[in-house]
């Protein structure tokens, strides 16, 4: 799993200096990192090289199938079968499958114009695709290292004390009785977030 920063780099933004926080820092970032994929149901750097096979199952007439990882960079194959027991076979993109790169989802063509259901099965169909950023995108960037920050400064504690003074935070998001992400974090990951 990649990170989505890099410690050097939420050090420069921050222009941190010593090395005496930077084990609780890197810790803080693996963490986030995998928040925000989790959040954003995107892995977004780990399948940019690197294959990601899904497997579907089809449980009534379907003409699509919607992949997970975002955006899509290349279709490696798309494979299907009509039982449990069978080998996959491989479609051709030339005339068996369409590949729609605004909704990232194959659909299954009859080899003209019209649309033909995948078989219905366990593990029916098999895509292989490759998909994300070849590095995270700025914004998004910003956005973890402005939730590292809000995880190390302790900001998501509504109330702090410090050399006996308590200092009271406001909340961090306007969301009535929501306890999330502070709102110009939000704002940045649901851009990326796949529903």
């Amino acid at each position: 799993m990649a990170n989505l920063i890099t410690l050097s780099t939420y050090k420069d933004i921050t222009k941190i200096k010593s090395a005496e926080s930077d084990f609780i820092l890197q810790s803080y970032i693996d963490s986030i990192s995998q928040l925000v994929k989790t959040y954003c149901n995107n892995s977004f750097l780990d399948f940019y090289s690197s294959n990601k096979v899904e497997t579907f199952s089809i449980n009534w007439a379907q003409q699509f199938v919607q992949l997970a990882e975002t955006p899509v960079n290349t279709i490696v194959s798309v494979k299907e079968r009509t039982g449990i027991t069978e080998n996959y076979s491989t479609l051709s993109s030339s005339n068996e499958y369409y590949f729609d790169p605004v909704t990232d989802a194959i659909y299954r063509s009859n080899g003209n114009i019209g649309y033909k259901n995948f078989p219905i099965g366990p593990g029916a169909v098999e895509v292989t695709y490759t998909a994300g950023y070849a590095s995270t995108p700025e914004d998004l960037k910003l956005a973890v290292i402005d939730l590292v920050t809000y995880y190390f400064k302790e900001e998501r504690k509504n109330r702090q004390t410090i050399a006996g003074a308590s200092i009271q935070n406001p909340g961090s998001t306007t969301q009535r009785d929501n306890i999330a992400f502070p709102d110009h974090i939000k704002r940045v990951l649901d851009l990326y977030k796949n529903y």
